[in-house]
């Protein structure tokens, strides 16, 4: 008796487009349109006043951590790192807060780019339960 092996990759991609791949000027008009919405100063000395950078690199350390355990695709954490900065280049934040808002950054990241993301519960776990599913799915003006 033969077995055969009919395994499928369970990760469905979009195939590359070569329009958006081999046209420079899709490139040009994305660094350009970035320059526009880059911060203008480090946010730490401009909009943060209760979290310093060393606060930042643990958070960061933390999501990587969680990234790399739950084998998260390769994109998750990038994203991630990009919402948290941008959100914190905004609006001020409590240093109490910068779990929560790492966590919130991970959720949105894996959301986007995972084929089953992350869920709301294994992240609050992460967190050594110091925050609950209902903090990180309410809304802020909840």
């Amino acid at each position: 008796m033969e077995l055969l092996c009919c395994e499928v990759d369970p990760m469905r991609r979009a195939l590359p487009d070569p329009s958006l791949l081999y046209d420079d000027r899709v490139l040009h008009n994305l660094l350009t349109i970035e320059e526009r919405y880059l911060p203008q100063c480090s946010y730490f000395k401009c909009v943060q006043k209760d979290i310093q950078p060393f606060m930042r690199r643990m958070v960061a350390t933390w999501m990587l951590e969680v990234c790399e355990e739950q084998k998260c695709e390769e994109e998750v954490f990038p994203l991630a790192m990009n919402y948290l900065d941008r959100f914190l280049a905004v609006v001020p934040t409590r240093k109490c807060h910068l779990q929560l808002l790492g966590a919130v950054c991970m959720f949105l990241a894996s959301k986007l780019k995972e084929t089953i993301p992350l869920t709301a519960e294994k992240l609050c776990i992460y967190t050594d339960n110091s925050i609950k599913p209902q903090e990180l799915l309410r809304h802020p003006r909840d």
